[in-house]
């Protein structure tokens, strides 16, 4: 589940319109504070800084979380609230515009205004204003760290994020920035996550057994946060949390629990406008030229003196759905949470309270969470995998719809959803597992238990059959041969550093070295390097920083060749290490503060680990394996489980033990438990408080 929803390239970008103006920012006063007396609930933290909020109600304890997160990530929380207002240029000047427009060009504060009050029932309101409320008293007695135009925050503020996230998951927000840039055939990213359920049928001792193993950026408004949330309404939940989200999106609750990886079908559609060639904002609809609608947009800037200064977008909208004007002509855009998106927040409630198996296919019955693929289980023995999507009913052979679609045709426009039913999914299968790698949905699990491409329409638009990651290969190499898969194997094939002879990055090496190296003394040292190469992702591989390097060339510059690529990694290693064969502890290291220590893993590995280069040739981790949880249940349904964060609980408070004390952990492969009940947290809390005790 990776992909923020990140800007355009181009910030003269133009798009639709429909919106409400945006909000003026009012400024911060100190009623804010007293907003505590009006919630009941106390903030736990264990040995790991790791919060567990009680509250009374499922709005105090909401409360409490807002308060929680903002003390140990406020910038990263303001930072996702002032996005979804589309006033990130308030915050960060002009590298800020092009977050604004698409907001504006996804219309997020027009839903907002339209379906707050009409879509979200009372309770769902009083849950999301209780968080907000968290954030403001944290604000409140922090004033030095809030910007003058956030406060208050609102209820609204934290749906409008949700709504402004969701199509980043499936890719809307490259969509949009292609139709701009013309570069229509972008490949998809990668990165990505790992889940794997396993039934008492397949393992060893008769024990469910689940890995939640999402990657996501280390730092960022995708960012994980753990929490256990408990309210006396019922809500009990522990996993990850993001910030400005008071909903648990992975790991479990008292009964079941569920880990997710994005999925890549096809949910949009790209139309190509046929404009009057005498009037440019006029575009022809079966037979007939249509103006589209037309909106100026003005976004606030700030200035480097701190003054705003407003910038004014021209935005349209076809009845397709918002219009980019680029450089390979006109395109609308549709997408399924067009005009709506609200409901998202019921349907990650509903999933949050599920007690039963059936309670939660009818959480994802819903049908109000666009994209994402699900591995479930729970106290029962359940498993299952559900390739999650709002899927658009198109017309069956009616147009290509894997590419550009013509615009000049209504027919083509579809308005309708295809059921849930119609979702690729496989409930409790005879294999006995499944498992997700951002793969295609016909390869989760065993072969005879596996869906097939023929029961799906093509229209559907669904990952095809070879749409594999190493991961995916990797899993089922790893798990497939096991028949009895114990608790130690569960663990460790967690950590699989392994490249699979099908992956892409086995065929680039093989590339190289079938490469005449013309007498190159430094292709030649490659040669032998990767010729000696082990194909894992261990601390002592000397090939892995040359592979690294080039699934880095290649994501850059998706157009080269292997040899391209491993003739742009050699001077890198060359420049940092002096040699093309540093050993891999050398090159990938996770730095946090003054923590610098080597990691494990690679580009698309189980253990996935994602580098950005630093100035002294080291990678440092920015992405992939974060935050993630093992989950048990025995032959009685007794539940245990145990995660790891990256960093550690503090994730933006460098001031903090916690800011990256499980990092070493992390590192070694190894967890911490879940402190989920109230006898299991007993003799492990280091502080006991509310946000009324807070001193400002």
């Amino acid at each position: 589940m990776i992909r923020a929803a990140v800007a355009f390239a181009v910030v003269s970008l133009v798009g639709f319109g429909a919106m409400q103006a945006l909000a003026q920012p009012v400024a911060g006063s100190a009623h804010h504070a007293t907003s505590a007396a009006h919630y009941n609930v106390r903030i736990r933290r264990d040995e790991f800084g790791v919060p567990h909020v009680l509250g009374k109600t499922d709005a105090d304890a909401a409360y409490g979380l807002g308060f929680a997160q903002s003390e140990d990530d406020f910038v990263t929380v303001q930072d996702s609230i002032m996005t979804a207002r589309g006033h990130q240029a308030m915050l960060k000047g002009p590298d800020g515009v092009p977050s604004d427009t698409l907001v504006a060009l996804l219309n997020v504060q027009g839903v907002v205004a339209a379906t707050y009050g009409a879509e979200l029932p009372p309770h769902m309101r009083q849950l999301l204003e209780g968080y907000a409320a968290g954030v403001n008293r944290y604000a409140a007695l922090h004033p030095e760290r809030v910007s003058p135009h956030l406060l208050p925050v609102s209820g609204r503020d934290l749906a409008a994020f949700t709504v402004f996230r969701s199509p980043s998951f499936y890719g809307l927000d490259g969509v949009f920035a292609q139709a701009a840039t013309g570069r229509l055939t972008l490949k998809k990213e990668e990165i990505g996550s790992n889940a794997v359920a396993v039934a008492p049928s397949r393992s060893s001792d008769g024990h469910t057994r689940l890995l939640y193993n999402s990657h996501q950026p280390w730092n960022g408004p995708l960012t994980w946060y753990e929490a256990v949330v408990e309210s006396g309404e019922g809500w009990h939940v522990a996993g990850g949390f993001f910030p400005a989200s008071p909903f648990m999106l992975g790991g479990h609750n008292a009964h079941l629990g569920w880990g997710a990886t994005v999925n890549h079908p096809k949910l949009h559609d790209v139309f190509q406008l046929k404009m009057n060639p005498e009037n440019p904002n006029q575009y022809r609809l079966d037979g007939q030229w249509k103006d589209l609608e037309h909106r100026t947009l003005q976004i606030a800037v700030r200035q480097a003196d701190g003054a705003l200064k407003t910038q004014s977008r021209e935005i349209f909208r076809s009845v397709h759905g918002p219009v980019v004007k680029g450089p390979q002509g006109v395109f609308a855009i549709r997408y399924p949470t067009q005009g709506g998106g609200m409901r998202q927040v019921s349907q990650y409630w509903a999933m949050n309270r599920a007690a039963t198996f059936a309670q939660w296919k009818a959480a994802m019955a819903m049908e109000a969470v666009p994209s994402i693929n699900y591995i479930y289980a729970d106290e029962k023995g359940n498993i299952g995998y559900l390739s999650n999507g709002m899927y658009p009913l198109r017309k069956e052979g009616a147009a290509d719809w894997s590419g550009v679609v013509p615009g000049d045709r209504s027919d083509l426009i579809w308005t309708s959803l295809r059921p849930f039913e119609a979702a690729p999914h496989l409930w409790n299968p005879k294999s006995g597992w499944v498992f997700n790698s951002n793969n295609t949905p016909f390869r989760a699990t065993d072969p005879a238990s596996d869906l097939k491409p023929a029961d799906f329409p093509v229209s559907q638009q669904l990952q095809p059959i070879d749409d594999m990651t190493n991961r995916g290969f990797r899993a089922l190499e790893v798990y497939g041969p096991d028949k009895a898969i114990s608790a130690k194997a569960f663990n460790d094939d967690k950590y699989d550093l392994a490249y699979s002879v099908h992956s892409d990055e086995f065929a680039w090496v093989k590339a190289v070295l079938a490469t005449d190296p013309k007498g190159d003394a430094d292709l030649i040292a490659a040669q032998a390097t990767l010729s000696a190469w082990n194909g894992k992702a261990d601390l002592k591989s000397r090939g892995m920083g040359l592979v690294a390097l080039m699934w880095l060339q290649r994501r850059y510059h998706p157009d080269w060749t292997p040899l391209q690529m491993v003739q742009a990694a050699i001077p890198i290693l060359k420049n940092g290490f002096g040699r093309v064969d540093p050993e891999w502890g050398e090159v990938n290291r996770l730095r946090r503060g003054s923590l610098d220590i080597p990691v494990d893993g690679g580009p698309d590995t189980f253990r996935a680990l994602y580098g950005s280069p630093e100035p002294d040739g080291r990678l440092r981790g920015v992405n992939g394996d974060s935050y993630f949880m093992f989950m048990d249940w025995d032959r009685r349904g007794r539940l245990t489980s145990r995660s790891i964060h990256q960093f550690g609980a503090a994730t933006s408070d460098p001031a903090s033990p916690h800011y990256a004390d499980q990092a070493p952990l992390f590192a070694a492969h190894q967890t911490k438990p879940v402190r989920f009940t109230e006898a299991e947290l007993k003799g492990h809390v280091t502080r006991d408080y509310s946000p009324d005790d807070a001193p400002r």
